[in-house]
């Protein structure tokens, strides 16, 4: 059974500072002292008394313009169990450390099992928005596939969404911090991923991020796709920030 997920925002590792301040402002977080080899990896940290963590950031060695900006851990008490259970799926290890093993789907999307460790608060909005969901961006020869192998690795459910491009596997509502939506691609690409925010008032949000240092790329009937400082692609999107959900 997954018990918490982390989302993983991945950076280019000379651009760690930059990309450190832009998301613990965006958040209202603070950073814990970053750990790691080489000084790689970092927790977005929230109000201790009433939320847990479950954002991070971690600097990348290779860069691809941000089209593979993000990953997902999953948070369980049997971190073996649940890696073998993947690979029975499609999954393959990519390494194997003392709490957590990393994994790539079927498609190539890396993704972690991870010790849980009790999370269980899911932090409050922030400014009207809250980051709630990795968009995995799948290109079109493999979309059945992939999407079969999210819904049985999570044992969620797989959901049709209005737009035939989108699928999402339903995690149990209000528990869990991130969302996994399935984005499928107009044409092929190497697997990657980007993350979204639910925004109460879409266009507001953007102007606040661009004065923090962002840029728009495009906006859309319901989500405007952004650059952040350090060169990653992300979106804000119409749900609403409390439930996560679209509206209407």
């Amino acid at each position: 059974m997954i018990r918490w997920t982390s989302l993983f925002v991945d950076r280019p590792r000379e651009r760690f500072a930059v990309a450190a301040e832009f998301w613990t402002a965006v958040t209202g977080t603070g950073l814990s002292p970053r750990r790691g080899a080489y000084g790689e990896f970092a927790t977005l940290l929230p109000d201790a008394a009433v939320a847990d963590p479950y954002v991070r950031l971690q600097g990348v060695g290779a860069w691809d313009d941000g089209t593979r900006g993000a990953h997902i851990d999953f948070h369980v008490e049997d971190v073996a169990g649940f890696a073998a259970r993947a690979v029975r799926e499609g999954a393959e290890i990519v390494g194997e450390y003392d709490d957590y093993v990393v994994l790539a789907s079927p498609g190539g999307q890396a993704f972690c099992s991870v010790e849980w460790n009790g999370e269980s608060r899911r932090p409050d909005t922030h400014a009207g928005t809250r980051l709630d969901q990795i968009c995995l961006d799948i290109t079109p020869e493999i979309y059945e596939k992939e999407t079969e192998f999210w819904s049985a690795v999570t044992g969620w459910p797989l959901l049709i969404a209005p737009r035939a491009e989108y699928r999402a596997v339903q995690a149990p509502a209000g528990r869990l911090p991130v969302r996994l939506l399935l984005q499928r691609l107009d044409e092929p690409r190497e697997a990657g991923a980007h993350i979204d925010l639910a925004a109460a008032d879409r266009a507001a949000s953007a102007a606040a991020h661009e004065a923090l240092g962002a840029t728009v790329v495009g906006v859309f009937e319901h989500w405007t796709v952004l650059r952040d400082p350090s060169g990653g692609v992300y979106c804000l999107t119409d749900r609403d920030p409390a439930t996560s959900l679209m509206e209407g």
